[in-house]
């Protein structure tokens, strides 16, 4: 047995490899797999992913890649100037991040009981919805029944109403005898997140002017209480990407700056008074590295408003929120999955605190199970995980310091090109930002059409014979300006067309598999074609389990359905699929369409009936809305 001496490097041994040295490997991986004929530096370029707004993540990272100083001389420590690291010295060591549950049930008594509930199992903060779309602002003081002020920050979410709302809880302050020192919150003033949520473009100039008021006064008697939120939901909620869901957020926080400053206020009291709540997805590298960007940038700003270099004021507090854009409603227990890798990110990125939706909440208003589980997934992950115990995991990590450096470049520039068109007021008036926001939502509704961005449950692995859950409608949310998206909205629409084929005739809309040659030839393409096609509520029937010219036409009028798919090897597709597909026509089958890529033999099956293919990568949505239209499925 060889003992190692103390001190040895274990890699010393080992040969140095250079990155060409890599490259050839590469290429020989590609043109095995049959995926590319590139070379060198092509190479690795061919297994580069574009994920959004332009930014392109590569397959290996190296030391070549981090950026030279990703932090403007500061980068290594917490607490310090830009803050990439963190806004505060200890980050999340001592006490993890804020467990923060949002409510947004209208009847004031179950909201209380719920909130109760969150603040004795694990939440560290309330998150309420007052007025449109939430409790009544005069139902504040019921609805906090109970809770203690000066240790559970509320923070208020109140849409058109922030100016009562946020009065009615400074009064609540007062009325519980809570010293204004020691009350704690965030009124949630956010003029802005409501002119994009609404389209109300013409109640920005007073919407700003009563919001710096609160500003102020709680600058002077609450300094627990911030008055303001720099929402970038709507933004992500309208499809927009990462970089742009920042840049729209600075936009936002420097309208916020001008107008306390006009007010009155310095720029460091008026940086005090302003949270930035960003979207968390199950992207997790691209959520840490925006949470890492978002810090970096806002110090940038601070610095460029004239703020002291340093200043603590200017470290921005950051609330991080689950994505409602990924969640789900068919299969919603996936979505439990989704919110923890969501909230992991959210945490290693160095979120302030963090919210975590419950799975159901896509459906409607979440059940006592539901909400459980969401304050349970970061008690888990601080608790179990020790996820919090160092802070920024993730520093120093090529690709983690690349992609944050990235990420603030292109938000950056997205920035001022809205500063140049006025600032956010006019951008979303002139419909700049809306544009912008849709036509990267159509990039990506491209990719999950395509199925290039799989939504498991949904798009793949779906389960047609897993019962709906159903839940008590939630408050309908203000509306009227920037549309909020979902993923999952285009297989939705295709799944509601098969539930109304089902309660009207009892059966689902079916597609026979016709399937060639033995199961170890035909299963592959078979599996795909199942999974495909129940994406789209289409239940597959393949029985008998191979077919041929002989049988097809019998087994095809036994199935029900009006819609064939042959499915197997290439191989055997030259041998049978013509005789098969002409066969399929004659028995009456109203489209037949065939699993995989037709090649050179293309016009040859068309010849003999069929009419369309299905493989990896093409328009599933196209393809199983009209097999749908072909079934008489509306």
């Amino acid at each position: 047995m060889t003992v190692l001496p103390d001190g040895l490097p274990l890699a010393d041994e080992f040969p140095d490899v250079t990155r060409d040295e890599w490259h050839r490997l590469v290429e020989g991986v590609l043109r095995k797999t049959g995926a590319s004929d590139a070379t060198g530096v092509h190479a690795e370029a061919a297994l580069a992913t574009e994920v959004e707004d332009g930014i392109t993540v590569r397959p290996l990272y190296t030391s070549e890649d981090a950026p030279q100083d990703p932090g403007h001389g500061h980068s290594g420590h917490p607490g310090f100037a830009p803050y990439l690291r963190g806004a505060r010295p200890a980050g999340s060591a001592v006490s993890g991040w804020d467990i923060r549950q949002r409510h947004i049930h209208p009847d004031a008594a179950t909201t209380n009981r719920a909130v109760l509930a969150d603040l004795e199992h694990g939440a560290g903060s309330v998150w309420l919805a007052v007025g449109e779309g939430g409790v009544p602002v005069d139902a504040l003081p019921e609805a906090l029944a109970g809770v203690y002020l000066d240790l559970a920050p509320v923070v208020l979410d109140a849409g058109a109403d922030f100016e009562a709302a946020g009065h009615a809880l400074l009064r609540l302050y007062a009325d519980r005898q809570v010293p204004p020192h020691a009350a704690l919150g965030n009124l949630g003033a956010d003029p802005l997140g409501l002119a994009a949520r609404t389209g109300r473009d013409a109640d920005v100039p007073a919407d700003l002017a009563a919001a710096a008021d609160l500003a102020v006064a709680c600058y002077r008697d609450h300094p627990g209480v911030r008055a303001l939120t720099v929402d970038a939901l709507p933004y992500h909620e309208a499809g927009g990407g990462v970089a742009q869901e920042l840049g729209c957020s600075l936009a936002a926080g420097v309208a916020y700056l001008r107008a306390l400053t006009g007010a009155g206020m310095t720029v460091e009291a008026a940086c005090a008074e302003l949270e930035f709540r960003y979207a968390a997805t199950a992207d997790q590298f691209t959520t840490i590295a925006k949470l890492r960007a978002a810090r970096r940038l806002w110090a940038r700003v601070a610095e460029a408003c004239g703020a002291a270099t340093g200043s603590p004021e200017c470290a921005q507090r950051q609330h991080a929120v689950t994505s409602p854009v990924m969640m789900t409603r068919r299969d919603p227990w996936v979505n439990m999955l989704r919110t923890t890798v969501a909230s992991l990110a959210a945490g290693v990125g160095g979120a302030d605190a963090v919210t975590v939706l419950p799975f159901d909440s896509a459906i409607g208003l979440p059940d006592d199970f539901a909400r459980r589980i969401a304050r349970n997934t970061s008690t888990i992950l601080l608790e179990e995980s020790g996820l919090a115990r160092v802070i920024d995991p993730a520093g120093g990590s090529w690709y983690v310091e690349s992609l944050t450096d990235e990420i603030c470049r292109a938000a950056w520039a997205w920035f001022q090109e809205i500063e140049r068109a006025g600032g956010l007021a006019a951008a979303l008036a002139s419909g700049l930002v809306r544009d912008r926001l849709a036509a990267t939502w159509e990039r990506r509704s491209r990719a999950l059409a395509r199925r290039k961005e799989p939504i498991t449950g949904v798009s793949e692995f779906p389960n047609l014979a897993e019962p709906p859950v159903e839940r008590a409608a939630a408050p309908e949310r203000p509306g009227g300006g920037l549309p909020r998206v979902r993923r999952d909205e285009a297989y939705e629409a295709l799944r509601a067309r098969s539930d109304a084929r089902l309660a009207d005739r009892g059966a689902r809309p079916r597609v026979f598999l016709a399937a060639l040659g033995p199961a170890a030839v035909h299963t592959a393409r078979a599996s795909f074609a199942v999974n495909l096609f129940q994406a789209g509520g289409i239940e597959a029937v393949q029985e008998p389990v191979t077919v041929d010219a002989e049988s097809v036409a019998e087994a095809f009028a036994a199935s029900g359905a009006a819609v064939a798919c042959l499915c197997s090897s290439d191989k055997v597709y030259a041998e049978q699929a013509a005789a098969v597909a002409e066969r399929l026509k004659a028995a009456g089958a109203a489209r037949v369409l065939l699993a995989g890529r037709p090649g050179t033999l293309q016009e040859e099956y068309e010849r003999a009936g069929v009419d369309g293919f299905v493989f990896a990568g093409c328009d599933a949505v196209e393809a199983l809305s009209s097999a749908l239209d072909i079934m008489g499925v509306r």
